[in-house]
């Protein structure tokens, strides 16, 4: 009778130890499945939560997601997510592209052909000829008049001495000595020959003398007016030869490393839309912009019909033929803060990021200078989608806290 109360003792502890167990093995699997389940916002994606409530930012209820156990560069898309997020993917290899980008820019004076009028010698500006910037200027077309006792004194010696040339004996021998330095002093001061030469026929020897354009364009700005007093070398008017222009461009750092000095550019203009010019590269800034990571380029633009004004408005076509690299698709890149990275297919339904080098981007592709492995297929469409989700699944940027 005692065995078999003891053997009843044993078999009644026995069930209770089980019971115990299999309820704690429940207990187990619920907490780690709550453990693999956090509480986000559909609106705030960096709300999470370890249990059900309230977006304290929006207030709306917090939806359960699943926490991805993959690696931290990685995320896990089903067959319809690929769908719906319009992701496709192909190798990527080396081919030659032609890339064209376009540049905005305005044209501009050459100041090689700007040219200065400047005043010979000091004096009063008597009369200017052109007063309105704009006007063309021929050459040998009277610029100004300026009355200057400097001028008036050579022009005096230079008559008494032409006078005195008949004298006989000493006078004569003197007068000839007078007369080269005279002329010597006028042509220092600007008179042309034939200035010189008709003071020898003057009745009387004016004050006033008339200087002449030594250069033939428009005058793009006038120092002066009539009255003021000027020194020697005052600039009186500048003229602009429009025969040839600049166009000024800022240029990606990545795309100009191939760019030359005497390269040809394709220009087009809003004024004359059915119109394009040939331009050559004449400068390249060996300085990039540290603000925009651009460089300045410029071009030479030939304007025999002065066709083009200065200020017009031009947009540079530059062109490289059978350039040699690995091309994908702009939007296949995610750029960030901190990092330009793309998205590869590990496996199926497995993406990873990698992170790039890109260099010149010409019509919608852009250049990968990194190496990829060759046997993994890059995201060509639906990056964006991939980068979305992986954010709202994990919450931070794929690239966070990596050493650039």
């Amino acid at each position: 009778m005692k065995n078999i109360k003891k053997i009843s003792f044993l078999f009644i502890v026995f069930v209770v130890l089980a019971a115990c167990n299999g309820k704690n093995k429940e207990e187990r699997s619920a907490l780690q499945a709550e453990e693999n389940i956090y509480y986000t916002c559909s609106m705030d994606t960096q709300v999470k939560e370890d249990k059900p409530g309230k977006c304290p930012i929006c207030h709306m209820d917090l939806t359960p997601m699943k926490k991805d156990n993959s690696a931290s560069n990685e995320i896990a898309l089903s067959d319809q997510q690929i769908k719906l997020g319009n992701i496709s993917v192909m190798t990527i290899s080396e081919s030659e592209n032609s890339l064209v980008e376009n540049y905005n820019g305005v044209l501009t004076i050459d100041p090689q052909g700007m040219k200065t009028i400047s005043a010979r010698v000091m004096g009063r500006i008597e009369k200017l000829y052109f007063k309105t910037e704009g006007d063309y200027i021929q050459k040998n077309q009277a610029v100004y008049q300026i009355y200057s006792e400097d001028i008036a004194i050579a022009k005096q010696d230079y008559f008494t001495a032409y006078k005195q040339l008949s004298m006989p004996g000493d006078f004569g021998k003197n007068a000839k000595s007078m007369l080269n330095a005279a002329k010597q002093k006028l042509l220092f001061f600007g008179l042309s020959s034939s200035q010189i030469e008709s003071i020898k026929t003057s009745s009387q020897i004016s004050p006033y003398t008339t200087f002449y354009s030594t250069h033939s364009g428009y005058v793009s700005e006038i120092t002066v007016t009539e009255g003021s007093y000027v020194m020697e070398g005052a600039a009186i008017i500048k003229v602009a030869n429009l025969n040839s222009l600049w166009l000024e461009t800022q240029v990606n750092v990545n795309y100009v490393k191939s760019l030359k000095i005497g390269q040809l550019a394709k220009l087009s203009f809003a004024d004359y839309p059915n119109k394009e010019i040939n331009a050559k590269i004449s400068f390249i800034n060996p300085e990039i912009n540290p603000d925009s990571r651009l460089l300045l380029i410029r071009m030479e633009v030939p304007n025999p019909n002065l066709l083009l004004k200065p200020g017009m408005q031009a947009v540079a076509r530059l062109t490289q033929s059978n350039l040699k690299g690995m091309f994908i698709p702009i939007d296949a890149v995610i750029r960030e803060e901190n990092a330009t990275y793309i998205w590869v297919e590990k496996s199926h339904g497995i993406f990873e990021n990698v992170m790039v080098e890109t260099g010149a981007e010409s019509e919608g592709m852009i250049e990968i200078k990194s190496a990829l492995d060759p046997t993994k297929k890059v995201v060509i469409t639906g990056a964006y989608a991939i980068n979305s989700e992986y954010k709202f699944r994990k919450g931070s940027d794929p690239m966070a806290g990596m050493d650039m």
